[in-house]
This record gives C-alpha cells, structure tokens and sequence, in this order.
C-alpha cells in the first residue's frame, strides 16, 4: 500500500472517455507518485505507466509512450528512457526526427501525419501521428523529452499539448537528472 491507504497499481485505473478528465488524472498522479521521490528513473517509469493508462483508456490506439533522456556521455544526443509499448530507437540526435527537433528547438512537436515530418525516424512503421513535449530542467537546458505515438492520424490536439506541458514541467520539478 501507498499513500493514504491507496495502492499505487490504483493509479493505473482511469475513467474512460473524458480526454481532459483523464490528462488531468495522469498530472495529478504523477505529482502524488512523485512527491517523496526525486529519482529520474523510478519517476518515468511510472510516468510512462500513467501515460499509457491514461490513452489507452480513452480509448486511443496508442502504440508507444514514454521518454527519451539528455545523454549524459554524448552533446546534443537523447537516449531511451523508461517507456511503454514496442521496443524503440535507443539513441536519437538533437534535430533528426520528432524528438530531435522537439530537443533542439525546445517546442512542443505536435505532428499529425508522421509521414509528412521532414526526417521522421521511424522506430514503428505502423505509426501515423507523434506529439513530443521537450522537458526543459532547471538549467534551461532539455534534459528529456515526452515521446506518444499512435497507430491514427491526427491523434492528437491542443488539448493534449496543455497537459503533456503541465507533465513535462512537474517531470522537471520533481526529477534529479545526471
């Protein structure tokens, strides 16, 4: 048992249905996962559990979900973090692909035909939108970004852009990254 009595696994159960209900669901969950613990690991796997959760339930048919990290041993390179769904690309350059360009312009990539991205990298070939919210540390500096593919085009919206940035900034808060 977790906090208050609630088992952490209870965290995973959403409301289907409701896209802002259930984004709203997921920040405030990350927060209560994350407020006694400040480790980036243990902190993104759980955040790429609720990501997953969270879309799965709406339903939308989501095939990946979690981040990439800031690679400590190499400039302007992202590796694979913590993640749900197929494996995936393991490292990635800052201005290729989606998460590049999200890592190197430090903006939100909101991509609703992944066919249509100068440079896509295709880790799914089945994938037709992406949406990456860079995660920007305490340093100015992006230290990860927020990754979810989907199996449909235009998969995403604004409204999904509001809470993934409300996510990345609590990631940042609440994360010590090497």
């Amino acid at each position: 048992m977790g906090q208050d009595g609630v088992h952490h696994a209870e965290f995973s159960e959403f409301a289907s249905g409701d896209r802002e209900a259930a984004l709203q669901q997921l920040v405030d969950s990350y927060v209560a996962l994350a407020s006694d613990q400040d480790n980036w690991v243990c902190n993104l796997a759980n955040a790429a559990s609720l990501l997953w959760h969270a879309y799965r339930s709406l339903p939308l048919d989501v095939n990946w979900a979690g981040f990439y990290v800031a690679d400590g041993k190499n400039a302007n390179t992202l590796i694979l973090g913590p993640f749900q769904g197929k494996v995936a690309c393991q490292i990635i350059k800052y201005g290729h692909g989606v998460c590049g360009t999200a890592a190197s312009l430090q903006e939100t990539q909101l991509v609703p035909d992944v066919n249509a991205f100068p440079g896509h990298i295709a880790c799914d070939g089945e994938t037709k939108s992406e949406i990456v919210i860079p995660i920007i540390g305490k340093n100015k500096k992006v230290v990860g970004v927020i990754d979810i593919d989907c199996l449909t085009y235009d998969g995403f919206s604004g409204v999904d852009v509001k809470y993934l940035e409300q996510l990345a900034s609590k990631i940042a808060e609440t994360c010590e990254f090497p």
